[in-house]
């Protein structure tokens, strides 16, 4: 199943948005998701969004981890190694977040993931 998503993920990178465009806008997807579940902490149906917000996130962070190992990656090997570490940090607070939930535990992985979207866009 990975596989697949890695393959859809170059796919549309192909196609029709420059991969730092298509990069940014799925981060911002995913800080978007968990900022709802973050401002509507006590809906009932909280748990489910909870989760596909943080499955979401962690096949995104999955997918850059995959591409940052890739021996033919571009990037110089100190930035990937950078994001490589600060991915770890995602998937930590990810796995806190699934243990013992609580809406600002989720601040640090919406702010990571906005900031590199701003950062692709050359917004920062």
């Amino acid at each position: 199943m990975h596989a697949a998503h890695l393959e859809a993920y170059r796919a549309v990178q192909k196609s029709q948005n420059s991969g730092r465009e298509l990069e940014a806008t799925v981060l911002t997807k995913a800080a978007l998701k968990l900022r709802e579940c973050q401002n509507s902490w006590d809906a009932p149906d909280r748990a489910a969004r909870l989760a596909d917000a943080l499955d979401f996130n962690q096949k995104v962070w999955t997918v850059f981890q995959s591409e940052l190992v890739r021996s033919d990656n571009p990037l110089p090997a100190e930035l990937r190694q950078n994001i490589l570490t600060l991915s770890a940090f995602i998937d930590k607070r990810i796995f806190e977040v699934m243990t013992d939930p609580k809406p600002e535990a989720l601040s640090a992985i919406i702010s990571i993931n906005l900031g590199i979207a701003a950062g692709l866009r050359g917004n920062r």
